[in-house]
């Protein structure tokens, strides 16, 4: 995550693509909520937006898209619990459909970024294929950051248990 964090705001054409977002009230809101247990849910989509951002670039694809879909593809206030309260199908299924109506109360969403948010679940939702490259892109890149998310803290304190036990180690064999 420091890779990240360390880079996205020095990215000037990044920078330039979502500052109307990155100043929204209601988006920097999803910093007070935790998202895959170590991180907040604007950390997250900030990570998935800028890494498929510089995927997109490299491979010369709509960035606008890229990075501002990315960006709002979690705009959600809802907790698991408010979502299975509404009744309208799983956590996975529900919040592409929410992020997509918040996001569209804030800025004008085209048919591409309303794919790459709605789809960005769809292997475990019913919404159908992602129509777009930019669209599997972000999808591929929030599986790895969610993955990168939750496994870091755990890499970290395994390291850390190794690394004490390897000491011990030494002192008994010293």
């Amino acid at each position: 995550m420091e890779f990240v964090e360390s880079i996205w705001q020095q990215d000037q054409d990044y920078m330039a693509l979502i500052a109307d977002l990155i100043e929204n009230k209601d988006l920097l809101k999803l910093d007070d909520i935790t998202h895959h247990h170590y991180t907040t849910r604007l950390t997250h989509s900030i990570f998935v937006s800028y890494v498929s951002y510089r995927i997109a670039k490299k491979m010369n694809l709509n960035v606008r898209a890229v990075a501002r879909a990315g960006l709002l593809h979690d705009f959600f206030h809802e907790g698991r619990e408010e979502i299975a309260a509404m009744e309208l199908g799983s956590h996975n299924c529900v919040h592409p459909k929410i992020a997509v109506e918040n996001a569209e109360k804030i800025t004008p969403l085209n048919e591409l970024e309303r794919d790459i948010i709605l789809k960005h679940m769809f292997l475990c939702s019913k919404v159908g294929m992602p129509r777009y490259k930019e669209s599997m892109i972000v999808t591929c890149v929030d599986k790895y950051c969610a993955i990168y998310e939750v496994s870091q803290p755990l890499r970290a304190k395994t390291k850390t248990k190794v690394t004490d036990w390897v000491s011990r180690l030494r002192l008994v064999n010293a």
